[in-house]
């Protein structure tokens, strides 16, 4: 049993509290790593704010990198000392989604018991399958992938979701091909990845679509060709000019607004795809016309963690970053200590971060 200092949620819409939990050894079949850095992702700030629920106290973070310290029994493919990505993915690998490609669909029981308690022994969930705003986690092998010795972990952990999510709903989930174009909703950590994904995919315009000026700067240093302001009015009409009126051939929502959702099928064609990333509130709703759906051959897509495979597609991400095609040291805007993790929360949420970072040694 390990004693290590975390970032407890125990009132939802509270500042989390730092304080020292007990983690125990990993048993058969788990791995436990040592965590050098761990991303801030909007999805925390969801389940820290009640967004969707959930059972309290608990430790949040998902996004982290660190060092194998401990292994039980069983585990294959990895070794001590090993620099590894730690993700929430936690997949059986037998079920059907497994089976045909899809662990972030999995339905199988990928259940374990709870690593974490209070020194009083209270159980403390293990959010969202990781529990990373703390030194270390216990975690299935399946939730990790393999990192380079010489990549620094803090540029690493971004590739746990933030990454992998952007990346993938265009190249995994929307399949885009080159040629088309990509209207990208939101130009924030996510959006930033989705359009780096589509000018990895080869898109001829990639059009960016954000309420502050200076986020759509920065996109084109991502690889966008255009940027609209969403408040302008009717942003879907300048869209309309820049493709001679043929629109989008996907449009990527990687916002929790309701707003983007409903105006989202506004910015593709015939065929088009609406690629829907970003997570709302649970009950939040969104109003739209099926028939114009129906009629114009859309599609409406959800993407899960950008339906990655983390033995496929982390290797090729690691190539991209290494041949200078994937940006990953701009999209970290701060680096914090666990002391000063609050005062990052409060940073991402006032929407000026692309990804702000924890870390711990």
């Amino acid at each position: 049993m390990a004693r290590i200092r975390a970032a407890v949620a125990r009132e939802f819409g509270a500042p989390l509290v730092i304080e020292e939990v007990d983690l125990r050894a990993p048993i058969a079949g788990e791995v436990e790593v040592t965590l050098d850095a761990c991303a801030i992702c909007h999805s925390d700030i969801s389940f820290i704010d009640g967004g969707w629920g959930g059972e309290l106290p608990a430790i949040y973070g998902h996004e982290a990198a660190g060092t194998i310290t401990a292994m039980g029994a069983g585990v294959k493919g990895y070794a001590m000392g090993d620099k590894v990505l730690v993700t929430l993915i936690r997949s059986c690998g037998d079920c059907a989604p497994c089976s045909s490609g899809a662990p972030v669909a999995c339905n199988g029981d990928i259940s374990m018991e709870g690593p974490i308690t209070l020194p009083d022994g209270t159980a403390v969930t293990q959010g969202m399958a990781c529990g990373a705003f703390a030194e270390k986690v216990v975690v299935q092998p399946r939730q990790l992938a393999k990192l380079p010795d010489n990549m620094a972990m803090d540029v690493a952990s971004l590739l746990a979701c933030g990454v992998i999510t952007g990346v993938g709903a265009v190249v995994n989930s929307a399949a885009l091909r080159p040629g088309q174009t990509a209207v990208v909703i939101g130009a924030g950590g996510v959006g930033l990845n989705a359009i780096q994904g589509a000018r990895i995919a080869g898109a001829a315009k990639i059009i960016a679509i954000d309420m502050v000026p200076e986020k759509l700067e920065i996109a084109k240093e991502f690889g966008a060709t255009h940027g609209v302001l969403a408040s302008d009015g009717e942003p879907w009409k300048e869209v309309a000019k820049i493709t001679g009126d043929a629109m989008a051939d996907a449009v990527f929502i990687t916002v929790g607004a309701i707003p983007a959702y409903e105006q989202a099928l506004r910015y593709i064609g015939p065929k088009g795809k609406m690629v829907m990333v970003g997570m709302p509130h649970s009950g939040a709703k969104a109003d739209y016309e099926p028939v114009i759906v129906a009629a114009l051959g859309q599609q409406m897509i959800g993407s899960k963690m950008g339906d990655v495979v983390l033995a496929r597609d982390i290797p090729w991400l690691i190539d991209l970053y290494q041949q200078n095609r994937l940006k990953l040291d701009e999209l970290i805007s701060g680096r914090w200590s666990l002391d000063d993790i609050n005062e990052a929360i409060a940073n991402t949420k006032s929407g000026a971060a692309r990804r702000n970072v924890v870390i711990f040694r």
